[in-house]
């Protein structure tokens, strides 16, 4: 790990129980193992019928990466690096005992899953992942239910490739920037490109620095239109894999992200989405 772009040390996964979760809980678990981080998983629902047998195991998942033996125990999880903890909370506002819990053990990134149809509406529809999000002021890496991610939810290994990360003059996209880098860096990407997309004209390009790492490629993209359209372009045409965006605002995240460029990008997204706080 380069000691100039840190580890994760905590990572935060909100669960449903859905199959959208099952595929965001791969990606927090997958990052959790290459960071040698703590992984907490939290359910909050008013059913007090749900259990945690409900969801995929940590050790079932991975047995099946194949990175324990069948049956191991709970302890052969600890000697691969990481920690781990279940909370389940109770009660009417499930996003209410997230931010609680968040606002008491903050967290270096959240993976959420966000559901984008009405009919499949549940407590991480994207009408309470965004509010987790927006008052947790970490990074939130977004994961629609429609897409499969860059973490094989078979076999755990990794397929990230293209980057998109727009950048402008605001909100700052170093955070972006930093952000992508860190992912690609905890995950051990040796080939990937980033790709730095601008809409607008060549003028109002901001100043970057951008990490460099042998494998690692930088191209600017500067296209004119109307931004949400044009972000969405490049990822179709990109087949982008992650997409990474700052988020504005001087009252954290809760005020950045909604009615942001951020959120309109994230409601139609074909990939995951990390956004970034100030």
């Amino acid at each position: 790990m380069s000691a100039t772009i840190p580890p994760y040390e905590s990572i935060f996964h909100p669960s449903d129980f859905t199959d959208a979760s099952h595929v965001a809980f791969c990606h927090a678990l997958k990052l959790a193992l290459a960071s040698q981080a703590n992984l907490t998983l939290q359910h909050a629902t008013s059913d007090h019928h749900e259990h945690w047998h409900d969801f995929s195991g940590i050790r079932e998942t991975l047995e099946r990466w194949k990175l324990l033996s069948k049956g191991s125990d709970r302890h052969a999880v600890m000697e691969l690096g990481i920690g781990v903890e279940k909370v389940m909370s109770h009660g009417t506002n499930p996003v209410g005992s997230v931010l609680h819990y968040l606002n008491r053990h903050p967290a270096d990134l959240i993976v959420l899953a966000t559901h984008t149809h009405e009919g499949r509406m549940k407590w991480l529809h994207h009408s309470r992942a965004e509010p987790i999000a927006r008052g947790s002021h970490s990074p939130t890496l977004f994961i629609p239910d429609n897409v499969v991610g860059f973490i094989n939810y078979e076999d755990g290994s990794v397929n990230l490739q293209n980057v998109l990360i727009p950048v402008s003059a605001e909100p700052n996209p170093m955070s972006a920037v930093d952000a992508a880098a860190q992912l690609a860096n905890v995950l051990g990407l040796k080939s990937v490109q980033f790709h730095l997309l601008h809409v607008g004209d060549e003028k109002t390009i901001p100043a970057l620095y951008l990490p460099q790492q042998e494998g690692w490629t930088w191209s600017r993209l500067v296209r004119p239109g109307a931004v949400n359209e044009t972000i969405h372009e490049a990822t179709s045409a990109l087949n982008a894999d992650l997409i990474v965006m700052s988020t504005a605002g001087h009252h954290g995240f809760l005020d950045a992200l909604r009615g942001s460029t951020t959120e309109r990008v994230l409601h139609e997204a074909e990939c995951p989405l990390l956004a970034v706080p100030p």
